[in-house]
């Protein structure tokens, strides 16, 4: 698969404050790329540059082959996104939204009933923007930014704000996109057990630079080979005891929990000296593998962006 979107070096900083210091990825044709990272990783700020909407210091983005500085219009026709939630005339049907828009790009009405289908919005497509639920309002907003065909759709939080039956209409749809239409799609979201599920590839940042890009599958296998979950009491003594003798074994400690990648082997010798040092031993088991405990590895347990 050839790459659609290419980052190679770009820097960017806000007066003396670097946002993102020297940012390289790509995107495939056909995957569903997700974008992660704690807090202010300069997720939003990289997304912006790709669309178009804010200038890079240095490096470079391509997009389909095009550089969006030396061929601007080139390379926009080929990206589309959101980056909030879709804005469009609520009194008018969602046809007529779309028809402005298809207007607006050239795009004719046979090009609408095709985006309205890989959407799924035919039976609902002639009624008014303001009966949509949210769900279908983010499916209108995709149809719409498919209007002009292009080879990259990103979507910042697409799934923000859903109940759980929108949330999944977005993910088939997303998926599908991707992988049934060749279509390259990158989504950031705060939803991790989401982005398990939509994404073949994910990319995680902090402060603008990137800690690991892998599959989803690789970054499950790792989160879940040798960790286990202790349920023990006192957890201060547990705590204490783990920090300073293997503290850079601690994946994640909550306050009902505390959870260690060690072997097999390692575990009883473990067991014997918290049992030394006055801590209870109530319950272990094997942890399983997941997209969340993966990022809090490799993040060291930095917060999202909601």
């Amino acid at each position: 698969m050839s790459d659609v979107l290419v980052l190679k070096n770009v820097h960017k900083s806000f007066g003396k404050r670097v946002i993102i210091p020297d940012l390289s990825f790509s995107v495939k044709e056909g995957e569903v790329f997700g974008f992660l990272g704690p807090n202010g990783a300069g997720k939003t700020t990289t997304i912006k540059m790709i669309l178009g909407l804010l200038s890079m210091d240095s490096g470079s983005i391509t997009v389909a082959g095009h550089d969006i500085e030396k061929e601007f219009p080139q390379a926009m026709r080929n990206v589309s996104g959101i980056v909030e939630n879709p804005d469009m005339y609520a009194y008018l049907s969602g046809y007529d939204n779309l028809l402005l828009q298809a207007r607006a790009c050239g795009a004719d009405r046979k090009r609408i009933d095709e985006v309205v289908e890989l959407v799924g919005m035919q039976m609902r497509i002639k009624e008014k923007f303001k009966t949509y639920s949210l769900g279908m309002k983010q499916r209108l907003g995709i149809a719409q930014a498919l209007l002009h065909n292009p080879k990259i759709l990103i979507l910042d939080e697409p799934t923000n704000g859903l109940d759980p039956a929108g949330i999944k209409e977005v993910r088939d749809l997303l998926k599908n996109l991707a992988h049934n239409t060749g279509l390259s799609v990158l989504v950031s979201s705060h939803i991790l057990q989401e982005m398990q599920q939509i994404c073949d590839t994910v990319c995680i940042i902090n402060a603008g630079q990137i800690l690991q890009v892998s599959s989803v599958d690789n970054l499950m296998q790792q989160s879940g080979s040798g960790v286990y979950r202790y349920t023990v009491r006192p957890m201060d003594a547990a705590v204490e005891y783990l920090r300073e003798h293997i503290a850079d074994r601690i994946v994640d400690a909550a306050p009902d929990h505390i959870d260690l990648r060690i072997s097999e082997d390692e575990i009883p010798t473990v067991n014997r000296r918290l049992m030394e040092n006055g801590v209870a031993i109530y319950g272990l088991s094997a942890v399983g593998s997941s997209l969340e405990q993966s990022f809090m590895e490799i993040t060291g347990g930095g917060n999202v962006i909601g």
